[in-house]
């Protein structure tokens, strides 16, 4: 069995919803950032990086998501979450994860997590001024040239998707106007229609 270590509105939702739809058998934990649980030494042992999410197996711990999504994928062939059986197929899906991971994560965390970068309150209220174009122009690059459709990669549903959709629910709080991105929003309505989905948003609601 796997654990699944998360924080509610964090990019763990991701993994997720690929656990539920790949049937894994799993069990979750929430983490409250509000008491600072990730830093706690009992999670530092698991993830010394104090994030989420982190994923125990039987041979240790996983971080980073794009890893994780790609050892479900790995891990339940049957769930046909990834093209296994294609290198560039598979190389696409973990170049799109690994720019919404090195690059759209990084701008999104330009607004609420200023502090990794500079220490002066000037700063902070700078970067958070820039997400809106900063998000807005990733997602547009997404739009344009990257979201096939229906899913991320075309007719096949893949772990590129639920990635896709955790990120793209921050758009509105990161001042992102959603009338440019109809395709994206599209794939967004879709992603929230799927049975692993809303059991993933229940779990973490609750």
């Amino acid at each position: 069995m796997f654990k699944l270590y998360y924080a509610p509105g964090t990019c763990a939702l991701a993994s997720h919803i690929a656990l539920e739809e790949a049937g894994a058998d799993y069990e979750s934990e929430r983490l409250d950032f509000k008491r600072n649980e990730q830093n706690s030494a009992e999670y530092l042992a698991i993830n010394p990086k104090g994030r989420v999410p982190s994923l125990v197996t039987d041979r240790g711990a996983l971080t980073e998501t794009p890893a994780i999504l790609a050892f479900i994928a790995q891990c339940f062939p049957q769930a046909k979450l990834a093209p296994l059986d294609d290198a560039y197929g598979f190389a696409q899906v973990q170049a799109f994860n690994s720019y919404l991971c090195a690059t759209v994560h990084v701008a999104h965390a330009h607004r609420v997590r200023g502090y990794r970068w500079a220490t002066e309150e000037s700063s902070f209220a700078d970067m958070k001024q820039m997400v809106p174009k900063t998000m807005g122009s990733c997602f547009g690059l997404i739009e344009r040239d990257m979201l096939r459709g229906p899913w991320v990669m075309g007719e096949q549903y893949t772990i590129c998707d639920p990635y896709l959709y955790t990120i793209a629910t921050w758009l509105e709080g990161d001042g992102v106007e959603l009338s440019t991105l109809p395709k994206v929003m599209d794939h967004r309505k879709r992603m929230a229609e799927r049975p692993a989905v809303r059991a993933a948003l229940a779990e973490q609601q609750a």
